[in-house]
């Protein structure tokens, strides 16, 4: 739609509004879910993001568009900080740090990430699980060929592993402890490969 002068008319504040207020949610969502888990009350979400209740159905119909909505927000951001270290200097440094990412994103997950995959995982219109693997499998390969990562790693060998600390330190009350096992794995990441029997 153009103006009188033949530019582009400028956005409705409406629309502007409603952008805005869906980003609200989405943020809202967030913090909600991960304190509260996927059966948290929408009438909170909809109080912490400073919209009424309507609002809130309004762009979101039922709560599993909303989870759609927050695992898309989720994978988007670690999808923006592969890209970014993938222009990283230094490769394994790179790994190492989205790695960490994976690793608070699973743990942010770990009581809620079954319900969201089940439940809007279709809706997504791509598969999460491959997008992550990508995003490792890139990564990883970067610090093979430039930095120390050992040559007969798979991103779908690695993967689990970060999972793994994700799960077995969800209920550990020690702090500190999955960053200990993180860096574990990464000492295996650029140790030599042991020769299998």
């Amino acid at each position: 739609m153009t103006n009188r002068q033949g530019r582009p008319a400028a956005e409705p504040p409406q629309r502007t509004d409603a952008r805005l207020n869906r980003e609200r949610l989405v943020t809202a969502a967030r913090e909600v879910f991960a304190e509260a888990g996927p059966g948290a009350s929408l009438n909170e979400i909809a109080r912490r993001a400073g919209v009424g209740p309507g609002t809130l159905y309004r762009h979101f119909p039922h709560r599993s568009a909303l989870l759609t909505a927050v695992l898309a927000d989720r994978i988007e951001t670690l999808c923006a900080h592969a890209e970014r270290l993938l222009a990283a200097e230094n490769a394994d440094e790179a790994l190492e740090q989205w790695l960490g990412a994976f690793l608070t994103h699973a743990r942010v997950n770990q009581g809620m990430g079954s319900a969201l995959l089940v439940e809007s995982a279709g809706e997504l219109g791509y598969d999460c699980h491959r997008r992550i693997l990508d995003m490792a499998a890139g990564l990883l390969a970067r610090a093979q060929q430039h930095g120390t990562a050992r040559a007969d790693l798979t991103a779908d060998d690695l993967l689990p592993l970060v999972i793994g600390i994700a799960l077995s330190t969800a209920h550990d009350e020690r702090a500190g402890q999955p960053e200990l096992l993180l860096d574990l794995v990464l000492d295996a990441v650029h140790g030599a490969p042991r020769r299998r029997k």
